[in-house]
């Protein structure tokens, strides 16, 4: 019945000629009209306001969060401040509401950035990768996926034995 509601008001709004009766959307979703307007005209339920205050109190703990907190926490709060509920319902209100959390990632040390300060790490090719020889200048690159498999030369020998021969 709430799709009648719904879709009456959108066609109330629109700029179309033809808009369906409230008599024919019933008789499409095969629901009495006096079904209907006893549904749209009865109160609120009991239910539907505790979850409107509930929402009230959850939005409240998430916005002082700065929409850093799931669900858990959320629960976490109102635990805390005495109200009633379990982690399911706070989390079906979040998502009625719309709410995702906003994890900040951990902050990471990164060689690539600039951060002004120098490192103890020297740059022994001075940034420049061409060599006279095949073999001269070895360089690596340590941006591999997590889990990718390690280098193997397509002479089917280990790094260890290509890099002794290249030493040599």
């Amino acid at each position: 019945m709430e799709f009648i509601d719904a879709e009456y008001a959108a066609y109330q709004d629109s700029d179309e000629e033809h808009v369906p009766s409230i008599v024919k959307m019933c008789r499409w979703m095969e629901v009495s009209r006096s079904g209907f307007y006893e549904w749209r005209n009865a109160p609120e339920s009991a239910t539907a306001k505790r979850r409107g205050e509930l929402a009230l109190i959850v939005k409240k703990s998430f916005d002082e969060s700065d929409g850093t907190y799931g669900y858990r926490r959320v629960h976490t709060d109102l635990v805390a401040w005495g109200v009633r509920a379990g982690p399911e319902l706070v989390r079906s209100v979040m998502r009625e509401l719309g709410l995702e959390p906003c994890q900040p990632r951990p902050w990471r040390f990164s060689l690539t950035e600039g951060d002004g300060q120098e490192h103890g790490i020297p740059d022994l090719v001075k940034r420049d990768f061409t060599a006279a020889a095949p073999g001269r200048k070895m360089v690596g690159d340590i941006s591999a996926p997590r889990g990718a498999l390690p280098y193997r030369p397509r002479s089917g020998r280990r790094p260890e034995e290509v890099s002794s021969d290249l030493m040599a």
